[in-house]
């Protein structure tokens, strides 16, 4: 879900139609967000009881959701109730998972959702206004959210989308390096630009690495920082490179710090 479609980037890399959201008035109280949620997570599902390949079993675990993505898309903690709605989503006993860029520090050393994940695109401030395209200074936001990811109560993770031609040589892996020695994160997640949406009118299908590509990328990054891989989804050309410090499955009924 996404509390808000305002976002402050505008990433070459994105699929979403982010240039063409307006603020759309009052996003809402948190409660209010979470009842609306949870109601069109039902409505969704309400047409596939009657359908015959349907694995009720499944069917029945999907209408009792567990977990709250944070990350449709926009920016969510441009939303002025981000802490009260993790709050919201703790409460009713469900894991939270917050994705940021980054550029809002000050709301970021306040929230507790169980995982948070910040999206680290580039490896200096030169190609950060490339490929991000900031409205503003927002570089050193960035770096002062990297050294509080090192102290957050939560679980972490910096998600690193990579474009062929853009983020990957040799150079943006030794940049990489010195910003995830501020943060230390529990997890890297590195994952391959894919040509969709929006993305395509700015970037080409040969912007795609392939996932041999990003298996290499991740092997000398983790050698670099010090990460062994955790894990790689071959279709979703991702690899996860771990610290090794705590499980990379978060277990049932596991709460929010």
């Amino acid at each position: 879900m996404t509390p808000t479609a305002e976002c402050n980037h505008l990433c070459l890399h994105c699929w979403r139609p982010i240039d063409d959201m307006l603020r759309l008035g009052d996003p809402g109280e948190p409660k209010e967000l979470m009842d609306g949620i949870l109601f069109e997570q039902q409505r969704i599902l309400s047409g596939y009881g009657g359908a015959k390949t349907t694995d009720l079993a499944r069917l029945k675990e999907a209408q009792s959701p567990k977990h709250v993505a944070i990350s449709l898309m926009g920016e969510p903690t441009l939303y002025p109730h981000l802490k009260e709605l993790i709050e919201e989503i703790s409460r009713k006993d469900m894991t939270s998972f917050l994705v940021t860029n980054g550029t809002k520090p000050d709301v970021l050393q306040d929230l507790r959702p169980t995982q948070l994940y910040l999206s680290l695109n580039a490896p200096d401030s030169i190609l950060y206004e490339r490929i991000c395209n900031p409205r503003g200074d927002l570089w050193g936001k960035i770096l002062e959210s990297l050294v509080i990811m090192k102290d957050h109560p939560s679980r972490t993770v910096v998600r690193m989308t990579l474009a062929r031609g853009m983020n990957m040589n040799m150079q943006d892996i030794e940049g990489f390096t010195r910003l995830l020695d501020r943060a230390e994160p529990d997890f890297v997640e590195v994952k391959a630009y894919m040509h969709l949406g929006r993305s395509r009118e700015r970037l080409d299908r040969s912007s795609m690495p392939s996932h041999s590509e990003i298996m290499e990328f991740a092997s000398i990054l983790g050698e670099s920082i010090g990460y062994n891989l955790a894990g790689e989804v071959p279709l979703s050309r991702v690899a996860l490179l771990s610290r090794g410090h705590i499980p990379a499955a978060i277990g049932p009924g596991e709460p929010s710090p």
